[in-house]
């Protein structure tokens, strides 16, 4: 007898169960988007403003005082004693004894119409002024680069909840059939808190980022193995696929239905990355606007990715962290991000694209109005500050050509309009049509939320 074994799900026992055979393959591909976004309709509260974001962040913490935060003041006294007050009764990561004052020795100019104040470090940026928002009354709790990091990206200083990548698809789900909602790329040092920065903690794996390098394989294990071809790929995919919804009626786990979604995902990415990794089909001006090296070719990616409907990108760049040696260091990291940066958001807007993408670039804290080291110019530093700092925004909904917030004369102070880490979460949230206090999920017998218990405020005064 050819009978089958009663328990026994084999190819054709599965395709006659599920009725639509592999055709229902196809369609749950195509309705992923709409699956991952179903739940969390309740969230939406405005019409969104932006439909992705760009996120950059710069591992390590670049000077405010010597990019965005013009201080005559500090100039004056450079190398003077520091007044008590600024280092009486506060924390430092390696400050100690009575710190001297640390001017800047860069230019700061007033760019376009808006008169946006820039370092000479930022010449490219400066041709791109007026788009920006640039927050200059931004402060954290944290002093320390992995705990701050956290802050920055999940809300918390502890590792195990998710990144505000990760909490961005679970409100509005992927637009992209053939590309992870959620990408991550990397230069330079890889930040302290690792990998935690991009994870989805305690939501679904799915929302997770996925990283892409810049050499070699863009993710790895993404390619067939030397001998398998792609028929042989889709035949072992559509057995597994077999096992695992059978495995998922028995037991009922949704990281099951994500495992099935990202074996599906990576067939469809092993054509949909090697087109976008393609830069050939760029043309030469556009090359030539972004200029050369790694970080370049990620921000030209990063307006692929975005064109091609993926939710949220994340680029880290490092090391910022420049405790001695400040001025070599932050000469070079300056002259390798202004220009591609600068050529991002003017790509975008010359595509349509501004409007609808939300351009953040920030860190986890400043640096201090203390020198620290030595008073050699070519080889002093600048320690960690959380007290005040400086962030900008572009592109959708944030009003362009401001400057939002002050420091005291100093810059180791807010001034005017303080502006905490939930508070930027709470806007980016706003401008992507998501109420923050909405966007929970029920974690340990709580409804957790990126915005936290505290009071979050979506700063009105920046939007368009």
């Amino acid at each position: 007898m050819n009978a089958e074994p009663e328990n026994l799900l084999n190819r054709r026992s599965f395709l006659s169960r599920t009725g639509a055979g592999v055709g229902s393959l196809a369609l749950g591909s195509l309705l992923q988007k709409d699956a991952l976004a179903s739940l969390p309709q309740g969230f939406r509260k405005v019409a969104p403003k932006a439909r992705s974001v760009i996120f950059f962040h710069m591992t390590g913490a670049p000077s405010h005082l010597d990019l965005f935060d013009h201080k005559p003041v500090l100039q004056k006294y450079d190398r003077k004693p520091a007044p008590k007050e600024l280092f009486e009764g506060k924390r430092f990561s390696f400050l100690r004894g009575h710190p001297k004052l640390l001017g800047t020795r860069y230019e700061f100019t007033r760019h376009g119409a808006s008169g946006n104040e820039l370092s000479s470090l930022l010449p490219h940026l400066g041709t791109v002024a007026d788009e920006l928002c640039i927050v200059k009354s931004m402060h954290t709790t944290e002093f320390n680069h992995g705990p701050a990091q956290l802050v920055f990206h999940t809300g918390l200083n502890r590792q195990g909840n998710p990144s505000i990548g990760s909490w961005t698809t679970y409100g509005l789900g992927s637009e992209s059939e053939n590309l992870p909602a959620y990408v991550v790329f990397l230069t330079g040092n890889t930040p302290g808190a690792g990998a935690n920065l991009w994870k989805s903690g305690f939501l679904p794996s799915v929302h997770q980022g996925v990283q892409l390098r810049g050499k070699g394989d863009p993710v790895l294990f993404l390619n067939n193995p030397d001998g398998t071809t792609r028929e042989d790929r889709r035949r072992t995919l559509d057995v597994i696929e077999a096992l695992n919804q059978q495995n998922l009626e028995l037991v009922g786990d949704p990281e099951i239905q994500t495992r099935i979604n990202q074996y599906e995902m990576a067939f469809r990415m092993q054509a949909s990355v090697p087109d976008l990794v393609d830069l050939s089909r760029e043309g030469p001006q556009t090359i030539e606007m972004y200029g050369k090296g790694e970080f370049a070719e990620q921000c030209l990616k990063a307006r692929r990715l975005v064109e091609r409907g993926v939710r949220f990108v994340e680029l880290f760049n490092g090391d910022w962290d420049t405790h001695s040696n400040q001025h070599n260091r932050l000469t070079a990291n300056c002259k390798n991000v202004d220009q591609p940066i600068a050529a991002l958001i003017r790509d975008l807007k010359q595509r349509g694209l501004l409007d609808q993408t939300l351009v953040v670039w920030g860190a986890e804290f400043g640096r201090t109005a203390l020198l620290q080291g030595t008073e050699d110019p070519a080889k002093c530093g600048r320690d960690h500050q959380k007290d005040a700092y400086s962030i900008w925004m572009a592109g959708g909904g944030v009003k362009p050509g401001i400057t939002y917030g002050s420091t005291n004369e100093l810059g180791n102070e807010v001034a005017e309009n303080p502006t905490e880490v939930r508070d930027l979460h709470a806007t980016m949230m706003h401008l992507l049509g998501i109420d923050h206090e909405k966007l929970t999920y029920r974690f340990q017998g709580f409804d957790q939320r990126l915005t936290g218990v505290e009071e979050a405020h979506v700063i009105g005064d920046i939007l368009a």
